[in-house]
């Protein structure tokens, strides 16, 4: 997790077995082991968990993903794709690691200047 901040405390959690239909915003750390039917905003940090399923854009200061993402992920602090992770979408950000066996399958956009993170968040 070398791309989260020294603040680890998780705001928001929504379990393994929960189910969440529309768009989210959030104020801090987030946590998502179940299924989100919808786009998840924070300026703060996002963990997906590897039992996660997303339908939806992810847009968060960095990213951990071992579960499945079928939508574009915004994170300018880094994205790191675990093992476990399947993302269906485009991933932009400034720094990009991913682990053996990842599915990824969309574009790989870098961030360079602060003016490219406030493009790629207005799309």
């Amino acid at each position: 997790m070398a791309f989260l901040s020294d603040d680890i405390s998780i705001n928001t959690l929504i379990g393994k077995g929960s189910a969440v239909s529309g768009d989210i915003k959030i104020n801090g750390f987030v946590r998502i082991d179940g299924d989100v039917d919808g786009n998840l905003e924070t300026h703060s940090n996002i963990i997906i968990g590897a039992s996660a399923r997303i339908r939806g854009n992810i847009q968060a200061a960095s990213a951990v993903i071992s579960g499945i993402v079928i939508g574009d992920i915004i994170a300018p602090g880094g994205i790191k794709l675990l093992s476990t992770a399947a993302v269906i979408g485009d991933v932009t950000t400034r720094r990009l690691v991913v682990d053996d066996k990842v599915v990824l399958h969309g574009k790989c956009i870098r961030i360079d200047e602060p003016e490219d993170d406030k493009k790629a968040r207005s799309r």
